[in-house]
């Protein structure tokens, strides 16, 4: 039963570096751009929901429609207007922009409300727990998992099974060759940035309930994202999915079995056995040699 619990929390945790890794692989497969960014919009989604809750008395099911859609249009204006403009510089300087970027937003939200933890309740809904028959876990988990799984199954099935998912996917993979065969790849980036940084801000907006909400919740996380994406493979939006769920897992075992220290560095071992046996990751490509 403990096992079972373990398993569960893992799978809840493996949702958000799902989520994150999802956009950020599919940001960095088209734009080659390493968004350090994507905690501070994952950050931006939790505030939006508390802030929407706290001054205006918006619910939580109004932030999860609204924070994303507002957030992954200011992704679009980010990309147009910042980010576009380095996109033919060595790929540092887009990375230091949205360092620094993170480093403004950071401080914004800190100016404004402060370096304290904010609480933010379960919907009512979802405030009871759902007995499985061997264990109970609270509803709101399940929720996150099942959303989470949902909408990873939804933008694999929109990748895979339409055309503009194709002509997306084969822009993010290769992107070289999806131009020489004539499709308009710059009128994809902005549309595909924006929702990377959705999906990062769906998560936030998720997360609110689960975590405490303060302006370095990102920071925290961002980290450990890059991480499950070097290890699903850069640009491989199947292999960031399934190294999400499967190092939360991991996670989770080491947190119920094993030392602290363990749980802590876990993610940096697995990642470096990764890169010393496959370096292009465990779902990514080798470059052919030029």
């Amino acid at each position: 039963m403990g096992f079972l619990t373990h398993t569960f929390n893992g799978l809840v945790g493996g949702s958000f570096y799902a989520l994150l890794a999802l956009g950020l692989a599919v940001i960095f497969g088209m734009l080659r751009v390493v968004n350090f960014a994507h905690g501070a919009f994952y950050m931006l989604g939790a505030f939006g929901a508390y802030v929407l809750l706290a001054e205006a008395g918006v619910s939580f099911w109004w932030a999860l429609a609204a924070v994303p859609v507002v957030l992954g249009l200011l992704g679009v204006l980010l990309e147009r207007t910042l980010i576009r403009r380095l996109s033919t510089l060595d790929p540092l300087y887009n990375f230091l922009l949205t360092f620094g970027l993170t480093l403004m937003l950071q401080d914004v939200v800190k100016s404004r409300y402060g370096s304290q933890s904010n609480p933010y309740a379960a919907p009512p809904g979802l405030r009871g727990t759902v007995d499985f028959g061997l264990f109970d876990f609270p509803a709101y988990r399940v929720f996150v998992f099942g959303v989470a799984v949902l909408l990873c199954a939804a933008v694999w099935w929109l990748l895979t099974r339409t055309r503009v998912g194709t002509v997306v996917r084969a822009a993010t993979e290769r992107p070289e060759l999806t131009r020489a065969l004539g499709i308009d790849v710059g009128r994809w980036i902005a549309p595909v940035f924006g929702f990377g940084v959705a999906l990062a801000a769906f998560a936030g907006v998720l997360a609110a309930p689960m975590r405490a909400v303060n302006p370095l919740m990102g920071a925290d996380l961002i980290i450990g994202v890059f991480a499950v994406v070097v290890i699903g493979g850069l640009g491989s939006v199947f292999g960031s999915v399934t190294a999400g769920f499967a190092i939360g897992l991991l996670q989770a075992w080491s947190e119920a079995y094993g030392p602290a220290l363990l749980a802590q560095t876990l993610i940096f071992l697995v990642m470096a056995l990764v890169l010393l046996l496959r370096p292009a990751g465990l779902f990514g490509r080798e470059e052919l040699p030029t």
